[in-house]
């Protein structure tokens, strides 16, 4: 996912791509032009990736308005139906393709760093970050952190790996490669309660990947474990879900 990087700031769009009069305005129409999507339906059974975005869903129930930085191309925000969502990336093409995905209400071009400038004084029940804080430098991102809980009434949520993945860009100007890592006495620290996904961390690579095949085994292993122990010890997990209230 896309979290920082240069370029001219445009204002925000609605799901079709028409830019949205006044800046912080809601979008138009954006209620009809959303996607429809159900994790339930789309998600493989006894995975990871269907458990973090139940976790997700579950987490945000009875927000009405949520932000989501460094939004990517697909983001599991998709699946959350209770509310209208603003998605946030500065990688271009993966904003484009989340707008013809229609995976949010509106959208918007932006550096995270400027985050608060970029939504013009707007403010959001729950702000979310997944996959971003290890694309910014340590201090870069607790300023980050800091923004977010100014601009959440309810509630932010951040998903990280549970320590440094090494990760390089894929592409030029990706914004992919990683710059810190974090653990979870680091995110308690921060007044976050954290939960472990993904598994045992020992199961997976570099992009959260299963390091062993057949991959339909070895994902219902992972599943197994994210459930069964690293959910309530996340210290021994892939992926840290966090959440602080605020």
């Amino acid at each position: 996912m896309g979290i920082a990087g240069s370029g001219a700031e445009v204002g925000p769009c609605d799901a079709e791509g028409r830019q949205i009069e006044g800046g912080g305005g809601p979008a138009r129409a954006a209620s009809r032009v959303r996607g429809t999507y159900d994790w339930r339906r789309e998600m493989v059974p006894f995975t990871s990736p269907r458990e973090n975005a139940r976790e997700l869903v579950r987490i945000l129930r009875g927000c009405e308005t949520v932000l989501d930085v460094g939004c990517g191309a697909k983001s599991p925000l998709r699946f959350f139906r209770g509310g209208k969502t603003l998605g946030m990336d500065a990688f271009r093409p993966d904003l484009e393709r989340a707008m013809a995905d229609r995976t949010h209400d509106e959208f918007l071009f932006g550096r995270a760093e400027r985050v608060a400038e970029a939504v013009g004084g707007r403010r959001f029940d729950a702000c979310v970050a997944l996959d971003l804080i290890e694309h910014l430098p340590k201090e870069d991102a607790r300023r980050f952190l800091g923004d977010m809980e100014a601009l959440a009434t309810r509630r932010v949520v951040v998903f990280v790996p549970n320590g440094f993945m090494p990760q390089e860009s894929r592409e030029a100007g990706d914004l992919q490669a990683h710059r810190s890592g974090w653990t979870a006495a680091e995110m308690r620290a921060l007044g976050y309660e954290v939960i472990g996904l993904n598994g045992l961390k020992v199961l997976r690579g570099q992009g959260h990947k299963l390091r062993f095949r057949p991959w339909s085994l070895w994902a219902i292993i992972s599943w197994l474990t994210q459930v069964a122990w690293c959910r309530r010890h996340p210290d021994t997990a892939a992926a840290l879900f966090c959440w602080k209230d605020v």
